[in-house]
């Protein structure tokens, strides 16, 4: 099935497109370009309400990305033009999620071996690394939503004097636990794998443990701060 389908106006003034996403799958995209915390707002309410609406069918999930929704069901079980139905009527009349995630404190190793960005990190920011350190670590963050790998929580609130564009060429190894900064965005690596984001310092909090009953530590909604367990020159 082949759909995109422009929503009309909503009562929230944000105008979204739906695209199917195979048989079994659509995309709520509320994209304007850079990310917004307001769209994403709406978008956890959303989320809430399909959960709400179709609790009892068994193949759904719900996906949160960067400013769109993903909804995937087993067609046979749920018709696609239904489920179409269903997110246009919920999306407009979407309001600002009310949801109040959980608060976690991460305490960070800055600079050394495990932050060797920090440095450079301060002085493109015309800061001290004191001054750097302090802007990060008392920054609260949101978690916008969790994806690219099992864990990974996409962190909105990085202070605006510390944003700075991905590295051109990303590292093929960044260690478990690596803090790091990405655009506007902030993180925490829940294994070793590639990344471009600049390296701030460690954690040993676990992001991502396949055998708990909550797996990923954060949750879109969540709350996050860096605090300072000890700082390497």
């Amino acid at each position: 099935m082949t759909l995109t389908l422009e929503l009309a106006e909503p009562d929230n003034c944000v105008a979204a497109r739906i695209h199917a996403a195979g048989s079994g799958a659509l995309l709520l995209d509320a994209s304007t370009g850079a990310f917004d915390n307001d769209i994403q707002s709406l978008l956890l309410s959303l989320a809430d309400k399909l959960r709400q609406h179709l609790g009892k069918v068994a193949s759904l999930e719900i996906v949160l990305g960067v400013n769109n929704l993903l909804l995937t069901f087993d067609p046979l079980e749920l018709h696609p033009r239904e489920a179409e139905k269903l997110i246009r009527t919920l999306w407009e009349s979407a309001t600002p999620s009310r949801t109040t995630g959980k608060h976690f404190d991460i305490p960070v190793t800055y600079g050394g071996e495990h932050g060797e960005d920090l440095h450079d990190l301060a002085e493109r920011a015309s800061l001290t690394v004191e001054g750097y350190i302090q802007r990060h670590s008392s920054a609260v963050y949101t978690v916008a939503c969790v994806g690219s790998m099992p864990g990974f929580a996409y962190m909105t609130g990085l202070p605006d004097e510390l944003a700075v564009p991905r590295r051109s060429t990303p590292r093929m190894k960044v260690s478990k636990g690596s803090v790091i900064v990405g655009g506007s965005q902030a993180g925490v690596m829940p294994c070793t794998a590639p990344s471009g984001w600049h390296i701030v310092g460690v954690t040993d909090r676990e992001m991502f443990d396949p055998t708990s009953k909550r797996p990923c530590l954060l949750a879109p909604g969540d709350s996050v701060r860096f605090s300072v367990k000890e700082v390497l020159l």
